[in-house]
C-alpha cells in the first residue's frame, strides 16, 4: 500500500506529493528502503483534477514497485532511455530511417522531453509536443511543416513510448494515438507523368547516354525505387524470360560509403519487363565489359548496372540529380524521379491491372501503400487505357504486354 506525504514550499503552499511503497523488512526487523517517487501538479489542475491524477499515480506506481522495478528504472528519464531505444532500434530500421530517427530525437524530443521521467510523461505533455510541432519552421523558412511531416516526427516519438511498454519501464503508453488529437493530415497530390508527358520524355531520353536511358525505362517499367535500380546487377536478370529480380537496395549516409540492404519491407520480388528493357540491359552490359577492358586493373566493377567511372556501384542519389538535369535540359516539367514509380503503379491500374498484382510488382507490404494509387485515377490521362508497354512506347506488340 503506498502512502503520500504533501511537500509544501516556505509560504506552505502545496507544489508536490511523495508517494512510497514499501519493500519489505530486512532479516534484521528493519524496514528495506522505500520505493520513492514525487509527482508534481500541472501548474492550472484543480483541486479535484489533482486529486484524480494523485490516485492514478499512486496505483501506477504501486503497479511498477509490484512488478520488481529497480528504483534506477522508476527514475528514469526520456533522455536515459533513448540510448537503449536506439539500441533496439537498429536491429529494425534501415539506416536511413535510424539516421532520420535520430535528428528528430536531438533537435525536437530531447529539447522537448527529455528531462521528464518515463513515469511521470502523460498525453498532456505528448499532445503539448504536438501543438509545439505544428508551430516548427519548415527548413527553408518559408512557413511552418506540414502536417504529414509533424505526424512522422511524432511516430518518431510514439516508437520510443511502445518500445518502453514493451520493456515494462512505463505501465501505459501515453502517446497511442487514440488518446491524442492529431493534426488533420491533407493527403499530398501523387505526381505522374500523363501518357502524352510521358510519351515527350522518351522521345527526349533517345539523346541520353546508354545507361541513363536504361535507368529511366527501367524505373517506369518495374516501378523499382532509386535505390532498388542502383543495386541491381546484370545477373539479376533473366533474359530469356524477360524478368529481373529486385533483391537489394543501395543507400548512402552522409559521411559513409555506399551500403546495400535488403528491399523496402523486405519485399524480394521478381517482375516482368518488356524486351525493350532487355535490349538495353544486354546493351549496356557489353559496353560495361568494353569499359572494363580498358580500365584493366583500375575497374572494381562487380557487375552493376549502373557505376561510377571505375565500375563501383553508383551513389543512390545520383539518379535524383541526373534525372533533375534532363527535364530541365529539354524543357520538361519538373518532377522528381520517384514520379516514375508513381507514374508505373497509376498507369498499371488504369490499364486494368488487378491491384495485387501491382502491390506485388512495387514491392508494398500493405495493400493500403498501393490503393492510395487508385484517388489517382480519375486524374490520369483518358487514353491511358492499354497496360504500361503499349502505353509508353506506342511499339510494342500486343504479345509484349505486362500482365
Amino acid at each position: 500500500m503506498a502512502t503520500v506525504e504533501a511537500r509544501k514550499n516556505a509560504k506552505g503552499e502545496i507544489i508536490a506529493y511523495r508517494i512510497r511503497v514499501s519493500r519489505g523488512y530486512k532479516l534484521d526487523g528493519h524496514h528495506e528502503k522505500f520505493y520513492s517517487m514525487t509527482w508534481k501538479p500541472d501548474k492550472g489542475m484543480s483541486e479535484k483534477e489533482i486529486k484524480k491524477e494523485l490516485a492514478r499515480q499512486e496505483l501506477l506506481f504501486e503497479e511498477k514497485c509490484g512488478a520488481g522495478l529497480q528504483s534506477t528504472e522508476l527514475k528514469m528519464t526520456l533522455a536515459q532511455f533513448i540510448p537503449q531505444y536506439l539500441e533496439i532500434a537498429k536491429i529494425k530500421l534501415s539506416p536511413t530511417t535510424l539516421q532520420f530517427y535520430k535528428r528528430v530525437i536531438d533537435i525536437h524530443i530531447l529539447p522537448k522531453l527529455g528531462r521528464k521521467r518515463m513515469q511521470d510523461i502523460r498525453p498532456m505533455h505528448v499532445q503539448e509536443f504536438i501543438s509545439y510541432l505544428a508551430g516548427v519552421d519548415s527548413k527553408n523558412g518559408k512557413g511552418k511543416i506540414s502536417s504529414s511531416t509533424a505526424r512522422r516526427y511524432l511516430t518518431v516519438l510514439q516508437s520510443i513510448f511502445k518500445q518502453a511498454y514493451k520493456l515494462e519501464i512505463i505501465t501505459s503508453n501515453p502517446a497511442k494515438a487514440e488518446k491524442l488529437t492529431l493534426p488533420r493530415e491533407v493527403q499530398p497530390k501523387i505526381d505522374i507523368f500523363s501518357k502524352a508527358e510521358a510519351a515527350e520524355m522518351l522521345k527526349c531520353l533517345e539523346n541520353e547516354t546508354l545507361a541513363f536511358q536504361t535507368l529511366v525505362q527501367l524505373a517506369i517499367i518495374t516501378g523499382a525505387r532509386r535505390g532498388e535500380l542502383v543495386a541491381l546487377k546484370f545477373s539479376d536478370f533473366d533474359y530469356d524470360e524477360c524478368k529481373v529480380t529486385i533483391s537489394r537496395a543501395a543507400i548512402k549516409l552522409k559521411g559513409q560509403p555506399v551500403q546495400l540492404k535488403p528491399p523496402k519491407d523486405y519485399e524480394v520480388r521478381t517482375v516482368t519487363v518488356n524486351p525493350h528493357c532487355i535490349e538495353l540491359v544486354k546493351m549496356l552490359q557489353q559496353e560495361n565489359k568494353e569499359r572494363a577492358k580498358t580500365l584493366g586493373t583500375k575497374w572494381e566493377g562487380d557487375e552493376w548496372l549502373f557505376t561510377r567511372w571505375n565500375g563501383d556501384i553508383e551513389n543512390p542519389q545520383t539518379p535524383t540529380k541526373q534525372f533533375s538535369k534532363f527535364l530541365e535540359k529539354n524543357g520538361l516539367k519538373h518532377r522528381k524521379f520517384h514520379s516514375l514509380r508513381h507514374t508505373s503503379a497509376t498507369l498499371l491500374l488504369y490499364g486494368g491491372i488487378n491491384i495485387r498484382q501491382v502491390q506485388s510488382r512495387l514491392g508494398h507490404s500493405e495493400l493500403e501503400t498501393t490503393q492510395k494509387y487508385l484517388h489517382n485515377l480519375a486524374e490520369a490521362d483518358a487514353e491511358a487505357a492499354n497496360v504500361l508497354t503499349n502505353i509508353l512506347s506506342g511499339k510494342e506488340s500486343n504479345k509484349h504486354e505486362i500482365a
